[in-house]
C-alpha cells in the first residue's frame, strides 16, 4: 500500500532508510487524487517529522511546498518553513557537472530557496497528470513577446 501522507513517507523511511522509494509511491497516490484539492492538501498538511539527514529533510520540505504551489492547493503547510528544511550547501539533483547551469535556471522556487537545484518538474512520475501541462521555460532571453526596454 502506498503512503497516504508525507508523514507516512518519513515513518516508513525510518524503518528501511529508502525515503526516495516511499516518496515516489506517495507521489503516485497524490497524483491519483488530481482535482481533489482538499484530499491532496490533507496529504501534505501534517508535519512529517525528520529523518535526521539534511538533504532528505530539506528535499521533503521542498516537496511539500512545491506540491502546494504546483497544484494550487488552498495553503502551503507551515512545517515547510522550519529552518531544518533548508540546506547550507548546494545540492544538485542529478549531480552532473554539465547540467548545473541548466538546473540553476529551471529549479522551482520551492527547491531553489533550499539550495536544491533540480529540473523544472522534479516530482514527475508515470502517473503524473499530464493533462495539467508540464512546466515550460523559454529557450531565449528575454522570452519572445516581452518588452526589453531600459528603465
Amino acid at each position: 500500500m502506498r503512503p497516504a501522507t508525507l508523514r507516512e513517507v518519513v515513518e516508513r523511511a525510518r524503518g528501511d532508510g529508502d525515503w526516495d522509494h516511499h516518496l515516489q509511491n506517495f507521489l503516485d497516490a497524490f497524483y491519483a487524487l488530481d482535482g481533489d484539492g482538499a484530499a491532496q492538501g490533507s496529504m501534505i498538511a501534517e508535519e512529517p517529522g525528520f529523518l535526521g539527514q539534511a538533504r532528505p529533510d530539506a528535499f521533503l520540505g521542498g516537496v511539500g511546498e512545491h506540491l502546494a504551489r504546483r497544484w494550487r492547493l488552498p495553503f502551503i503547510p507551515a512545517w515547510v518553513r522550519d529552518e531544518r528544511r533548508y540546506l547550507s550547501t548546494v545540492m544538485y539533483w542529478p549531480d552532473e557537472r554539465s547540467s548545473r547551469g541548466y538546473l540553476l535556471c529551471v529549479s522551482p522556487v520551492a527547491f531553489r530557496v533550499r539550495l536544491i537545484f533540480t529540473g523544472p518538474d522534479p516530482l514527475q512520475r508515470a502517473r503524473f497528470p499530464y493533462h495539467r501541462g508540464v512546466v515550460r521555460y523559454p529557450l531565449t532571453f528575454p522570452p519572445e513577446g516581452t518588452a526589453n526596454e531600459p528603465a
